[in-house]
């Protein structure tokens, strides 16, 4: 269609005054927004999708999401971080094939477009080879949603992968000026004095392309990391600092003066032990936020739980700081409107996508209809912001449309073949059981921690092991 019309809903525009209209419109032409507003007048041949009762938002962004694993979905419920550092990191990550990569990122781009999350950045550190590259690469384009590929290896020091000539030759064949594929640079900075990732920071320069890093993670990434990258130029504007949960206040202070931004992944923090959900120091330095959900190894694939356990995480806090002065909190500070915006707007800005986020003429058409009339959850809508946060869950998103394309319709998607996808998905888990054998594959779910291994740095390319286990 060369038009569609959103009738009657309630919209929550996002924009810079957070309007929420009740009755309203919302037209869309070909890519982009045409006009909010009751009763709308629209062009012949329009199609009308039916908002009563439902609540039209921007789509959601997922800043940081390792979507090669979601072939393994709920594997790893029960694994602390450092369990998770040792399945993947240091055994049994390296099996991977590049097809068990292609299957794991269909199926979590068919799953983020089903939960309304129209962009998502792949954290895809999974990336051994190029032939893996293409693999991520293809199956993001293979989804109707829009992707960030953000290209990392675990197995290889960032200095080494980056300047390989067949990723070089990735760069040109695959990095364009693409509307519906960005691309990043993935890897974390293990506070090593001689700067080992300093030549790919320098790769990322020269490319004019963001790095995105896991930065304060308990016994991995700490605030030796944000000083090297400050003290050589290279934390800028598009920085994301993922988790960003045991940095030091001269870490946020740094991030803060830069301009960069933090991805947090509240379930994952809360549950693996990265620290504690930092969304209350993180505001306490004007520091922009986006959400993420991580992985499904652990964690659901969608941002109503990411927006909910933030507000847990945020009040519990600031309960508990409260009760222990023997005071109270008579209001939160951390309210539904702000989780709700750090899912769309926020995720929109540490992109650098100005044309995302929000619902205003002009910008891109990425919306999504919150709308299930078989749902008792799903009335009365008194509160529009808390009915997002904390009421709807995926099953209520009844229509998803990217780029001015419907890609779910009626809480069913469009275009996608959740069969096949299955069958790759399937083969698969095949592979890695029969590498593992029975017993290993079913040890994993709760892997022993090897006697051999030094944790303190899950990374192996450097033989740095000083004490990033520093408190805040």
């Amino acid at each position: 269609m060369e038009s569609i019309v959103l009738r009657n809903g309630t919209v929550l525009t996002m924009d810079g005054r957070h309007r929420v209209l009740t009755g309203h419109d919302v037209l869309m032409s070909k890519d982009r927004i045409e006009a909010i507003g009751p009763n709308l007048e629209v062009p012949e041949g329009t199609e009308e999708i039916d908002a009563t009762n439902g609540i039209v938002m921007p789509g959601m962004i997922d800043t940081h999401r390792h979507m090669w694993q979601t072939a393994m979905r709920g594997y790893g419920a029960d694994w602390t971080l450092t369990q998770y550092f040792v399945w993947y990191y240091l055994e049994w990550g390296k099996i991977f094939r590049p097809q068990d990569i292609h299957a794991g990122n269909l199926l979590a781009a068919a799953e983020a477009l089903d939960a309304g999350v129209t962009t998502t950045v792949d954290w895809s550190h999974g990336l051994q080879t190029t032939d893996h590259a293409d693999a991520a690469a293809d199956a993001l384009e293979a989804v109707p949603g829009r992707f960030v590929l953000a290209y990392g290896n675990i197995q290889d020091s960032p200095a080494n992968w980056t300047a390989k000539p067949e990723f070089k030759n990735f760069i040109s064949r695959r990095v364009k000026n693409d509307d519906m594929l960005g691309f990043q640079l993935a890897f974390d900075v293990t506070g090593d004095p001689t700067f080992p990732e300093k030549p790919a920071f320098e790769v990322a320069r020269e490319l004019g392309v963001p790095v995105t890093t896991h930065a304060g993670v308990w016994g991995a990434t700490n605030d030796d990391g944000i000083r090297l990258m400050h003290d050589n130029g290279f934390m800028t504007p598009q920085s994301i600092y993922v988790h960003a949960a045991t940095l030091s206040e001269d870490s946020y202070h740094r991030i803060a003066a830069t301009g960069g931004s933090i991805s947090v992944s509240t379930e994952s923090e809360q549950s693996a032990g990265q620290g504690y959900p930092p969304t209350w120091a993180i505001r306490a330095h004007g520091i922009p936020v986006s959400l993420s959900m991580d992985t499904s190894v652990w964690w659901s694939g969608d941002l109503f739980s990411a927006m909910r356990t933030t507000l847990g995480a945020d009040r519990a806090r600031e309960h508990m700081a409260a009760h222990a002065k023997n005071d109270t909190v008579t209001h939160s500070s951390l309210r539904a409107e702000h989780v709700v915006e750090w899912a769309t707007m926020g995720g929109a800005k540490a992109l650098g996508r100005n044309d995302l986020g929000s619902i205003e003429p002009g910008k891109k058409a990425d919306i999504v209809l919150l709308r299930n009339e078989n749902s008792p959850a799903m009335f009365p809508i008194l509160n529009p912001y808390g009915h997002v946060a904390f009421q709807a869950q995926r099953s209520d998103v009844d229509t998803v449309i990217v780029n001015g394309r419907i890609v779910k319709r009626d809480r069913h998607l469009t275009n996608v073949d959740l069969q096949a996808i299955r069958t790759q998905v399937e083969q698969t888990v095949e592979y890695l059981q029969a590498q593992l054998g029975e017993e290993a594959w079913a040890k994993g779910m709760n892997p022993d921690i090897p006697a051999s291994k030094v944790l303190d740095n899950p990374y192996t390319y450097t033989e740095y092991r000083g004490d990033t286990r520093t408190s805040v």
